[in-house]
């Protein structure tokens, strides 16, 4: 079945705040194959980790199964970096959705916030989502 037209302007937070530590900082970068010394700017794709838990929160809600989910786009525009000490939350609002060839086509924006409100940065998404066979989500 496809997604529901009405979820574009909808909101999802992300379920809890994040505070960027070292430590936090130091197993993404490794993650990610790019390990750092202390001191370095933040991996500048640091801030997925809040953002997948606002688009896990948008899945959750509307259940739909990550394993039907294709990464499409990802890129980030920074306000100002991340830096160790903040306490990020994050937004995602559906901004777009079409249907091509029987998949769903899910353009979302990620506000990041830090614990004052300012924005930090936004993320923008594509996600190709595949219903199952049968129609379900």
């Amino acid at each position: 079945m496809p997604v529901d037209p009405s979820l574009v302007g909808r909101e999802f937070p992300a379920p809890a705040s994040l505070t960027v530590t070292a430590e936090r900082v130091s197993a993404f970068a490794a993650a990610v194959g790019h390990p750092q010394s202390p001191g370095e700017p933040l991996p500048p794709t640091f801030p997925i980790v809040l953002a997948f838990g606002a688009m896990q929160a948008f899945l959750d809600a509307e259940r739909i199964d990550l394993h039907r989910i294709v990464h499409g786009e990802q890129r980030f525009a920074y306000v100002r970096p991340p830096e160790v000490g903040d306490e990020l939350t994050a937004t995602l609002t559906v901004t777009g959705l079409r249907q091509i060839g029987g998949a769903d086509i899910i353009a979302t924006t990620s506000e990041i916030t830090d614990e004052t409100g300012a924005v930090v940065c936004t993320g923008k998404a594509t996600l190709v989502h595949s219903a199952a066979p049968g129609g379900a989500a």
